[in-house]
């Protein structure tokens, strides 16, 4: 077997299920998870009827390419949404509809880095992140090389403080705005320095995009990497590519439905690879995601309660617990004011909440994990559901006694 297996590290919930066994959740209080970025919103019925009508196409194999129909949809989608160039975008150069973001993103890194070029490529990812990105290095050969996201610098990463010598050996940026676990959205300025990067040091940026439609005011939805683009003029997208997906906007996870986009010189040989990993997307999957492509009132409605999930927890938690509304994206990236996984074993005990300790989806580096101390709480859960656990974390807040609060600072 590969030995870069072993040293892909237990998925974050595989740890905390380790965490909570030790512990008893009271039965009196119903479960509330508040961990796993799963959507709990309404699937649009528009996409299941699809689905029902399609079922025929069962009969067929699909082609790696995808419909000519659905490549069109999202092109036209990208262009709309980005603000591209007029006919910037070739349907069938620019995008290959995938199984999700999780797939492509893995499979992607796969095709892209080139040993020959380099015998110890680099992967950079930011830190704390979505794990692919790192079992996506590892298997591909490559060394992830992680950038902390700090709130002294909007949780982005400082792309300043890396040096000449990192950038020359790095073949892959992986980027995720709005970012998991923190929701920060990276500016057009920001963009445009990592596009001068990647000419100046031959590397790709693949900008993981999934959460782009999840933001709070309509006049000022996330800049797209392929936006940035746009807005220096080029259009043929070079080195830059993005992922998106319907799970989020559309609350369709079971649907496994995205896409890649950008630098058609990047799409081909990645296209090529595709054929031989056996992913195409089925028929009538294809046909669903035309539907939920093309219509965006459901994914407006989806916005609205996550605005009132957010303002409702929010004002619950006040000052309580030390967080703020993100930039974007449906977590909240909360500070805990005693360890991470003593917080989130000791709410589960008490209170029968399930958030995700930060410490499982960062990486140290140099003795420090910037996941540390913080939990990440996912407002997929109903309304009513997020204000019950809002009203819970307050409660075990205040039932927190000093010396925990002494015993982390003292930490750090």
């Amino acid at each position: 077997m590969n030995p870069d297996l072993h040293r892909l590290q237990p998925y974050p919930f595989e740890k905390l299920n380790a965490l909570k066994a030790t512990v008893t959740p009271p039965e009196h209080l119903s479960p509330i998870a508040l961990s796993i970025g799963e959507p709990k919103h309404q699937s649009p019925d528009f996409v299941t009827q699809s689905l029902q009508d399609n079922m025929d196409k069962l009969a067929k194999y699909p082609s790696t390419k995808g419909l000519p129909e659905l490549s069109a949809t999202i092109g036209q989608w990208l262009t709309r949404r980005f603000k591209l160039a007029p006919n910037s975008i070739d349907p069938q150069r620019h995008i290959i509809p995938v199984n999700g973001t999780r797939e492509a993103i893995f499979s992607f890194a796969q095709a892209a880095i080139d040993k020959t070029r380099d015998d110890n490529p680099l992967i950079i990812t930011p830190n704390p992140f979505y794990q692919i990105y790192e079992g996506a290095a590892f298997l591909a050969g490559a060394e992830p090389y992680f950038l902390p996201c700090l709130q002294q610098h909007h949780f982005i990463p400082d792309f300043d403080a890396v040096d000449d010598a990192i950038w020359q050996r790095c073949q892959l940026l992986f980027i995720c705005s709005p970012g998991n676990p923190t929701g920060a959205v990276f500016d057009s300025d920001t963009l445009h320095k990592l596009i001068a990067l990647a000419d100046k040091h031959n590397f790709i940026i693949a900008s993981d995009e999934c959460y782009s439609e999840l933001y709070f005011d309509e006049q000022r939805p996330p800049v797209g990497l392929l936006q940035a683009c746009s807005e220096l003029g080029r259009n043929d997208y070079k080195r830059c590519v993005v992922f998106h997906s319907l799970s989020k906007r559309s609350n369709l996870p079971g649907l496994r439905s995205g896409f890649i986009a950008g630098d058609a010189d990047i799409l081909k040989p990645f296209l090529l690879y595709r054929t031989y990993h056996g992913c195409a997307m089925p028929i009538q999957h294809q046909l669903a995601s035309i539907a939920a492509w093309s219509d965006e009132q459901h994914v407006k409605h989806n916005r609205d309660q996550y605005r009132s999930k957010f303002d409702a927890v929010l004002t619950i938690l006040g000052d309580d617990l030390e967080v703020s509304k993100p930039d974007a994206g449906f977590y909240l990236w909360a500070k805990t004011p005693i360890s991470d996984t003593d917080f989130a074993q000791q709410l589960f005990a008490q209170q029968h909440i399930t958030v995700l300790p930060g410490r499982y989806i960062g990486r140290t580096v140099d003795g420090f994990n910037p996941g540390e101390n913080h939990i990440r709480m996912a407002l997929v859960a109903p309304l009513d559901e997020c204000i019950t656990a809002a009203k819970r974390i307050k409660t075990f807040l205040k039932h927190l006694t000093p010396n925990e609060s002494a015993i982390a600072d003292a930490s750090g």
